[in-house]
């Protein structure tokens, strides 16, 4: 039930009944050779086949994160993050003035990380409100199962690469990279980034086979669901 299908008398009528709602939230920037939407396609994606069968709806992903040292790889866009906090604030209030109670966030991209204790907090200041904070690609089974096709895996490397994010006018490479020392690589201005960097991913091989990635993909689909089923508190 996406929203960019629904009109309003649609969802009046369904806040009658229920109360949940998914916000997807990603990221535009560098993912190497996929899609600069990496990280708002596979949420928005996962959220709407994890909650279609319950009928719950799901907002459009927002495409904009948090991505500063990504901004020497042109495409990128970054919000600071005052900014960020202040439109997912804007966001949520604009859900609870709905009836909205129980708001599944379903997060993309590791940069928004602020985000989650901003829900926290927003939360915590008003009664009656439910909200979780889901890294789908990082969540307990999802996880288990990257590690379980390979250990290495991370930015722009295999675990990203999906056939809706892939590009069919860039083939992916062949092969796979050495992992980058995510300490060292924390520490680095943008343009040290970038040099040291090169096409933008971390560490790992740059695609798995399709059958692979399904069984990825529908293990993060029923995590998901299982949270927007029994996940509330």
């Amino acid at each position: 039930m996406r929203i960019r299908d629904c009109h309003w008398q649609q969802i009046e009528e369904y806040l009658k009944q229920d109360d949940r709602v998914v916000l997807p939230i990603g990221s535009t920037e560098q993912h190497a050779y996929l899609s600069l939407c990496v990280d708002a396609i596979l949420a928005e994606e996962v959220a709407v086949e994890a909650a279609e069968p319950l009928g719950v709806p799901v907002y459009p992903a927002v495409p904009f994160g948090l991505a500063p040292y990504f901004m020497e790889y042109p495409g990128t866009i970054s919000l600071r993050t005052r900014t960020y906090l202040d439109l997912m604030t804007d966001l949520l209030d604009s859900l609870a003035t709905h009836g909205f109670r129980r708001i599944m966030i379903v997060n993309g991209h590791g940069g928004n990380q602020p985000a989650a204790a901003l829900a926290q907090e927003w939360a915590s200041q008003r009664t009656g409100f439910r909200i979780q904070f889901h890294n789908w690609w990082n969540a307990p089974a999802t996880w288990a199962k990257v590690k379980e096709i390979d250990p290495v895996a991370s930015h722009a490397s295999w675990m990203e690469n999906f056939p809706i994010t892939r590009l069919a006018h860039a083939p992916t490479p062949e092969g796979a990279k050495p992992m980058v020392d995510l300490n060292r690589l924390r520490q680095w201005h943008p343009r040290e980034l970038r040099e040291k960097l090169g096409d933008g991913n971390y560490g790992g091989a740059y695609q798995k086979s399709d059958t692979q990635m399904q069984q990825l993909w529908d293990v993060a689909v029923n995590e998901t669901r299982e949270l927007l089923v029994k996940g509330w508190a």
